[in-house]
């Protein structure tokens, strides 16, 4: 027995189940994300790499030109840095979600507040972190140049 008195009736067990795994398919959601955004990441770190051994060997033509795209490179950083929290925030709140959902069915105890604001409270956390994605990527097509065939 989970808690000594309590009595598991096994519907409520099988239902309490079945809620939970309703966010579960949130959290793979968000994992998928967070695969997104460390790999930007990683395209970030790479390119500022490239860009500051270019720096050292004095391989720059432009070296203003070098400097702007570090810093951008570092306004991307950060970005991905904070959409990393706010997904990693919103995994734990649909956690609580799912325990508590759990909990309230099976137990009987009544968690609808703490459902209601972790459930809640991770949506926004997502959509800011959607936010923060597609600005991140509008920073990264500021530094591309397409060019154009001359006409003729």
């Amino acid at each position: 027995m989970p808690f000594p008195g309590v009595v598991v009736e096994p519907d409520a067990l099988t239902h309490g189940i079945q809620l939970a795994l309703a966010p579960v398919f949130l959290l793979t959601g968000v994992a998928a994300l967070i695969g997104a955004v460390a790999t930007r990441l990683a395209r970030i770190i790479d390119r500022a790499r490239v860009i500051e051994e270019r720096l050292e060997s004095h391989a720059v033509h432009d070296i203003d030109k070098a400097y702007r795209e570090l810093d951008l490179l570092r306004l991307r950083g950060r970005v991905v840095n904070i959409c990393m929290l706010l997904l990693t925030l919103c995994a734990m709140l649909i956690g609580v979600t799912v325990m508590a959902l759990f909990v309230g069915e099976t137990t009987g105890l009544h968690t609808t507040r703490i459902v209601s604001i972790s459930f809640l409270a991770g949506i926004v956390f997502f959509n800011c972190s959607l936010l923060g994605f597609f600005f991140e990527t509008l920073l990264a097509t500021r530094v591309l140049r397409f060019r154009r065939r001359p006409a003729g």
